[in-house]
């Protein structure tokens, strides 16, 4: 597997990959316009929102479809001829060539109900079990928001007003990339073409100039953007030849995603409206794959007491790039709940079968769970770099291992019987005011 030919062989099959990726933009291609939420919500979310079927077509890709098409074709061709057919690094990069040959179909389809068959296949439905589990993703969803909702939300304070603005998010997100990557790593500037408040991308954050925020949201942005989507980039980039694993197909979105909630988590960034607005992203997906189209969406948000803003936010990223009357929609964002399950359920599984040095390879580069044992693998030959920018708790696994041994080990008790045992003793107790909770940023 050393053997300088095949490394050298695996390098420029890799490079070729990350150039032919490039202009390949999911979101930017299927992103709308700015001002279809206010006249939406000025019509109180009566009329499905003015794009006409031919508004994607009019949005030009950065790329030729059948010519990139055809040198994704001949890549895939020079992997199996030049690494062998068995080699299995050459098919973890098989599998990314051929997600890219799907988001080009998906981006054919724009606007139209083969939209919504290629997003099934790069990202999955709501309705598709969890790994290892019987219980679907919508499932998980309503269970979630149920838990995110309960009476007790309303009783936690959260005392962190939206009075940092762009330009000083700028600033502290700056000093803070600078902290942890080191000075020129990380570039984090004003952005007038994002939809969300802020957004990631290579190694590169984008603050929406129109956004505010608080200190809280910042500390997701350094987590989740910053720590997770960045830091998996950059560790992608110092891999010497596998440099595929710098750029992210969406077969690793899930992970991704799921990561970064999960860090958001584990360094108590997090709270429960934040919680909540991610496992109503699942079930907005469910609804709208079912054919609920895009007033019965937001309506069904609005009816459970979620603001008029953030029910048409959470409706907007699923019908983005799909059918406003529902069926074809963009199922993405069933990614966040499900990769954060799936990521929990890994490292609790590695713990216990007694590989926890498999846990940080998670931040090696834009990986599939699957994908770990062989990089792994490949780690102790000297083919895969170990990941150079690790989050604290995954540089020392000690905290993680009693921090998931805890959990794994109160996981065998009847919670219904314990609830059932302590709610004798809250009865007893006075009934306090609830708090006011402030919004928070919107992250993609």
């Amino acid at each position: 597997m050393t053997d300088p030919l095949y490394l050298e062989r695996l390098k420029q099959l890799s490079t070729r990959l990350v150039s032919l990726q490039k202009p390949i933009r999911i979101l930017d291609a299927i992103k709308w316009p700015q001002g279809i939420e206010q006249r939406f919500r000025e019509q109180q979310g009566r009329e499905l929102p003015a794009l006409g079927a031919d508004f994607y077509q009019q949005q030009k890709l950065g790329f030729e479809p059948d010519t990139v098409s055809q040198l994704l074709k001949e890549l895939k061709s020079d992997v199996r001829r030049q690494l062998g057919r068995d080699d299995a690094l050459g098919k973890i990069l098989q599998a990314t060539i051929d997600q890219y040959q799907i988001v080009i179909e998906l981006l054919r389809y724009r606007g139209t109900g083969q939209f919504g068959h290629f997003s099934r296949q790069l990202y999955g439905s709501a309705s598709d079990n969890l790994r290892g589990d019987r219980k679907t993703l919508r499932q998980m969803g309503e269970r979630l928001c149920h838990i995110f909702s309960l009476p007790a939300v309303e009783h936690l304070n959260r005392p962190y007003t939206n009075h940092i603005s762009s330009e000083e998010a700028v600033t502290i997100l700056r000093a803070r990339m600078t902290d942890y990557f080191g000075a020129g790593e990380v570039r984090v500037q004003i952005s007038d073409d994002i939809v969300s408040d802020a957004s990631a991308g290579g190694d590169c954050i984008k603050v929406n100039r129109r956004a505010s925020f608080s200190e809280l949201d910042l500390q997701v942005l350094e987590v989740h953007e910053g720590w997770v989507h960045i830091g998996t980039t950059l560790n992608g980039r110092e891999q010497p030849w596998a440099t595929w694993l710098s750029v992210g197909s969406p077969r690793i979105t899930a992970i991704q995603e799921g990561m970064a909630v999960l860090l958001e988590t584990l360094t108590f960034s997090s709270f429960p409206q934040r919680a909540r607005r991610i496992s109503d992203r699942v079930v907005a997906v469910d609804l709208a794959e079912q054919g609920a189209d895009f007033c019965q969406v937001y309506r069904h948000f609005i009816d459970r007491g979620v603001s008029e803003h953030d029910s048409y936010r959470v409706t907007q990223r699923v019908f983005r790039g799909g059918t406003l009357t529902g069926g074809s929609v963009f199922t993405k964002d069933i990614s966040y709940v499900k990769g954060f399950v799936e990521n929990v359920n890994f490292i609790r599984s590695a713990i216990q079968s007694g590989v926890p040095e498999v846990i940080p390879m998670l931040f090696v580069g834009k990986v599939t769970l699957d994908d770990l044992p062989l990089l792994y693998e490949r780690h102790l030959e000297g083919v895969i770099a170990a990941p150079k920018y690790l989050p604290p708790m995954f540089k020392n696994l000690n905290g993680l291992y009693v921090w998931f041994g805890f959990s794994s080990g109160m996981s065998v008790m009847n919670i219904a019987r314990v609830q059932q045992h302590f709610s004798k003793l809250f009865d007893k107790m006075p009934t306090p005011a609830p708090q006011a909770a402030d919004t928070d940023a919107e992250i993609d």
